[in-house]
């Protein structure tokens, strides 16, 4: 065997620079892995936005006709203990004034219509409305209770919400979207 022999003795088996490419390469793989990790691990979600994901109200000192702003997601969301007269000037619209026919509701069925059941908290709560506060329109916040009937008036551009969150009037396409939110207990809501 002379001294530059790397068949490794054998003829066929592994060699000394079969070794070496191997080796080499693992090293590459690794250092690639621990360039690309800063890039990769930058793209998961922050640690406040994971806690943000869902957060629980406490709505029990909402008397009827009280309204509730709290920040979710980075976006207002209002919430609102209506009272019985909102409740029934909402039930009272017909469907077919409505410019939006659609709840716009994360907890029900993406086709469902624009009752006042539909954009409440449900059965047995429908005092009780969750929406996020942004206009349709071009994502400004209106203000509560104002406005032709009696719900939310952007007047950035003069869209009016009823007290159901509907819209009524003016250049907002849509109705406020209802977050996924649910009551935990009599007194706290779930928000998403």
């Amino acid at each position: 065997m002379s001294e530059h022999d790397t068949t490794g003795g054998e003829a066929g088996g592994p060699t000394r620079r079969d070794f070496l490419y191997l080796t080499t390469g693992m090293a590459a793989a690794v250092g690639a892995v621990g360039v690309a990790w800063p890039f990769i691990d930058q793209m998961r979600p922050d640690a406040s936005t994971l806690a943000l994901a869902s957060i629980e109200v406490d709505v029990g000192a909402l008397e009827p006709g009280q309204s509730l702003t709290v920040k979710w997601r980075g976006k207002p969301v209002f919430i609102r203990n209506r009272t019985d007269k909102e409740v029934a000037d909402a039930k009272a619209v017909d469907l077919s004034e409505l410019k939006d026919p659609l709840a716009r509701n994360a907890n029900i069925a993406a086709d469902a219509k624009a009752t006042d059941v539909d954009r409440s908290a449900g059965e047995g709560k429908e005092n009780w409305l969750v929406m996020i506060g942004v206009c349709t329109h071009l994502g400004c916040v209106p203000l509560g209770e104002s406005g032709e009937f009696g719900g939310w008036f952007c007047p950035c551009h003069g869209s009016s919400y009823d007290t159901a969150g509907r819209i009524r009037k003016g250049p907002a396409p849509e109705n406020m979207a209802i977050p996924i939110s649910s009551f935990i207990s009599d007194k706290v809501i779930r928000i998403g």
